[in-house]
């Protein structure tokens, strides 16, 4: 009798539906972009440096004036040797620095004219063009180039989580 109960339970036990969740998931995304134009720029000053040995100053460099939205200009000095026959050395350098340059302007998403300074760096804007990017339901993507500056990225994840 009790091998017929235990025969009896193993049997019921086996006969009963399983107990499982299931948990499917399908997520998809397209993200699109279009760079924007970029400017960087910094103005440089005007700088003048002048060393040597053995050379008298007989006139001096000149920067010229500074004047609203212009470089400052520059007028060399006149050296003569010291001592002749002696060695002598002389540098005299000038860097010219930026003018005011005038305002940059935004149109329909463009920069028409980017500053150029002493220091400038321009990042081009993108063009859409044909950029495009599709999921359908049976996550078959169609992702479509588009021009310079643009970038496309498409994704679906499926998960099936068993307990």
């Amino acid at each position: 009798m009790t091998r017929t109960l235990l025969v009896l339970g193993i049997t019921l036990a086996a006969a009963l539906p399983a107990q499982a969740d299931i948990t499917h998931k399908i997520q998809s995304s397209v993200q699109l972009q279009v760079d924007g134009a970029a400017s960087q720029a910094s103005r440089i000053g005007s700088t003048l440096s002048v060393s040597g040995s053995n050379v008298t100053l007989d006139t001096a460099p000149v920067l010229g004036t500074l004047t609203a939205g212009s470089a400052v200009g520059y007028t060399p000095g006149a050296y003569s040797i010291t001592t002749a026959g002696d060695a002598f050395s002389y540098s005299e350098s000038y860097i010219e620095g930026d003018a005011t340059p005038t305002a940059t302007s935004v149109s329909s998403g463009v920069v028409t004219s980017l500053p150029m300074l002493g220091n400038t760096t321009t990042t081009s804007g993108g063009v859409a063009g044909s950029l495009a990017g599709t999921i359908a339901s049976d996550g078959a993507m169609t992702i479509t180039a588009g021009g310079a500056g643009t970038t496309a990225t498409g994704q679906v994840v499926l998960s099936i989580e068993v307990d």
